[in-house]
């Protein structure tokens, strides 16, 4: 184990044990890559910012349950964010359906959020999101740790708790199902009519 591994594993014994500072000093090593992680998946720089703080309040409220992977918690750190946005996704479709439940006849619709998405996303980011957020979450956990993160099988494996070759037969099944689809929600492009007039 490298010595900067140790130090985080040391780091993390103490905040465990209530160590604020050492909490901190974890929290201001990783809040960066796991801001960045949230905003792939969630794309509003706002709502990475929230899921970055649920994930490290999560850090620090269930400390005996985070896992040290090679002397870092950072795998730990984005599992957990993959967690943090699937609940906010579900929690924004719930208020959606509320909100559509509540809506009064003759009242045009409120198209602002679709206005705002079609601003702010390219459509082929929208499609891999969407259906990567379709994926179960074994799923999105291999790709985040393997793909995204790059974490080598082995430490993924002992940070979801899993043998090696479980990693590897779950990233192939998740990277399979993840291309199918996207290709799924590509348009279909309308054939070339051309000839003679």
């Amino acid at each position: 184990m490298s010595n900067v591994g140790s130090d985080e594993a040391d780091a993390w014994s103490l905040a465990r044990d209530g160590d604020p500072d050492a909490f901190t000093s974890l929290f201001d090593k990783h809040r960066d890559r796991v801001f960045g992680h949230a905003l792939r998946l969630v794309r509003q720089p706002h709502d990475a910012e929230d899921v970055t703080a649920v994930v490290f309040l999560e850090a620090w409220r269930r400390r005996d349950a985070v896992r040290v992977v090679d002397g870092s918690i950072i795998a730990w750190l984005l599992v957990t964010t993959n967690n943090t946005v699937h609940n906010l996704e579900r929690g924004r479709r719930r208020h959606r359906g509320a909100l559509a439940r509540m809506s009064e006849p003759g009242l045009e619709p409120d198209h602002a959020d679709g206005v705002a998405d079609n601003l702010d996303n390219k459509e082929r980011d929208r499609r891999v999101r969407d259906a990567f957020a379709s994926l179960s979450t074994a799923d999105q956990n291999v790709i985040t740790l393997c793909v995204l993160e790059e974490l080598p099988l082995a430490e993924a494996a002992r940070t979801l708790g899993v043998p090696v070759g479980t990693i590897k037969s779950r990233l192939s099944r998740a990277k399979r199902r993840l291309g199918d689809l996207t290709l799924a929600s590509e348009p279909i492009q309308p054939a070339f009519e051309g000839g003679a007039e």
